[in-house]
């Protein structure tokens, strides 16, 4: 059997960004002195005079996007999801939020994924912050073809929207020639009647993966991928939530204010369910290879599998 194609969402998101720049004029691309990093630089090489590298000063670059938006430029700001949701924070909610400018965020490097950078680079709570500003959409794909789509979307919608990408290669799963993405509308990777598996960005395969080892033990398993956390497609949730009667949400980013969250938000109101939250325990994440930090932290196929078996 052949290996499975693995990309960065980071690398999905700049040439995504240099194929729409050959499109619409009026797209251009702000970097906090990481182009390198962020891949905008694909961008940048196409298209010099439409991308602007502020330094580091991401407050002020969100500030100069704002600007831009209202000058009928559609901005994509660009840096870590540690200095874009973190640092830029209060620039995000006041200058963008707050009069719903349509400027676009791109934030890379989110999760432990990030790896050996650290605890201090390793966002878990960018969704959490996100999701409180008033009109903004989040967005957090799960490989790169969903990746390319999802930049696109962004692009043609009005107004603010977060965008998440990731640093590790993680696997393509989803087939570019029959893919549809669909602002707030999840994707059901699988179908199952014991239990919903509700997953977002990296997550989304592992959690296909392990309802893969689930059905070995006779554990039926259904699968969403929930691409866009805000709005949330709370239908499609709370259908699968009556349907199977036990609900488990899987992401990258702490189980305080991310899609677990967001899910126990819909269901409580709409369908009470019992549901187990499996992401990052209100802990900081550390130092190390990507892959090892998302298996001790439990993220990896094998360790979902086993704490869904637990749970049904």
């Amino acid at each position: 059997m052949s290996e499975v194609k693995k990309v960065a969402t980071r690398e999905s998101y700049g040439n995504a960004l240099a194929e729409l720049g050959k499109e619409y004029e009026n797209l251009v691309v702000l970097d906090a002195d990481l182009a390198g990093a962020t891949k905008t630089s694909v961008f940048q090489k196409a298209f010099p005079q439409r991308h602007i590298d502020c330094g580091i000063a991401e407050a002020n670059m969100t500030g100069i996007a704002a600007g831009l938006a209202t000058c009928g430029k559609v901005p994509f700001v660009s840096s870590f999801a540690m200095f874009s949701a973190g640092r830029a924070f209060e620039q995000v909610r006041n200058s963008i939020g707050y009069p719903h400018l349509n400027v676009k965020i791109g934030a890379t490097h989110a999760g432990i994924s990030v790896g050996e950078d650290g605890a201090t680079h390793q966002c878990n709570e960018d969704i959490a912050l996100m999701r409180t500003i008033p009109g903004m959409v989040v967005i957090n794909p799960s490989d790169d073809v969903e990746a390319r789509a999802a930049v696109r979307a962004a692009y043609a919608y009005e107004g603010p929207v977060y965008l998440r990408f990731g640093r590790l290669a993680v696997p393509v799963f989803n087939d570019a020639d029959t893919y549809k993405f669909e602002i707030g509308k999840g994707v059901v990777l699988r179908e199952g009647k014991d239990v919903t598996l509700v997953a977002t960005g990296l997550c989304a395969y592992e959690s296909l993966e392990a309802a893969r080892l689930l059905e070995k033990d006779g554990i039926d398993a259904e699968v969403i991928n929930i691409h866009t956390i805000k709005p949330l497609d709370e239908e499609l949730i709370v259908a699968s939530a009556v349907k199977t009667g036990k609900v488990v949400t899987v992401e990258e980013h702490s189980v305080i204010g991310g899609l677990g969250s967001a899910v126990c938000d819909a269901l409580s109101e709409k369908a009470p369910t019992r549901v187990m939250k499996i992401g990052m325990n209100d802990v900081f994440g550390e130092s190390g290879p990507a892959v090892a930090l998302i298996q001790k932290y439990g993220l990896d196929a094998e360790s979902i599998y086993k704490k869904v078996k637990a749970y049904v």
